[in-house]
């Protein structure tokens, strides 16, 4: 006489058709084709970044520059792809190993782009080079003028931002400063460059 089988519990029911359908899933997962290589990875941009560090004042030369690559829409703003439209541009800032090179970081209209309405980049040329080498762009400082034969300097502007900070030793640009100040200061910085002996100090932050 055949031996009857026992029916299986609910729940041993339940396991039986829970495991069935994970090994159907995994093998569905095995046998899906994958994204696209494309897809998988994001179209990179050609960025110009400095080769090496370098100096405020700096023009620019074949040998400082290189070319980075940044996934599509991760490049700074004022970039460029191609180094050759920025040899003898002059840098407004030092900048390290690999930094991009934005139009911000350049002197020209790039550098005064971001100014706030009724500011103005005036220059300022420093009598003392030594004094000069110590500021750096970002810089606030005070700017102050001696007239020949006065006891005491007289302040021309409080804590204005410095833009750019010249070169140094036979650099054309060495002591010049070019600072952020609104119109009416720029004309008493430039009146008093034309007699009297300009030099800035850097107040407390």
């Amino acid at each position: 006489m055949p031996r009857l089988r026992r029916p299986r519990s609910p729940a041993a029911l339940a396991r039986r058709i829970a495991a069935v359908l994970l090994a159907v899933t995994a093998v569905a997962l095995a046998v899906r084709p994958g994204p696209p290589a494309d897809a998988a990875t994001p179209e990179a941009v050609p960025v110009v970044v400095a080769a090496r560090a370098l100096e405020a004042g700096r023009a620019l030369a074949a040998g400082d520059l290189t070319v980075g690559r940044y996934p599509a829409g991760t490049a700074p703003t004022g970039v460029v792809p191609d180094p050759d439209l920025l040899i003898g541009r002059v840098l407004a800032g030092a900048v390290r190993p690999g930094e991009p090179l934005t139009d911000a970081r350049l002197v020209g209209p790039g550098l005064t782009a971001l100014l706030p309405e009724g500011e103005v980049a005036a220059p300022v040329r420093l009598a003392d080079l030594a004094v000069a080498a110590l500021v750096r762009t970002g810089d606030r400082v005070d700017v102050l003028a001696t007239a020949p034969g006065a006891a005491e300097a007289e302040l021309l502007a409080a804590g204005v931002r410095v833009l750019a900070a010249g070169g140094s030793g036979d650099d054309p640009a060495a002591g010049l400063l070019l600072v952020a100040v609104d119109t009416p200061t720029a004309a008493r910085l430039a009146a008093a460059a034309t007699g009297s002996t300009l030099t800035v100090s850097l107040p407390p932050p």
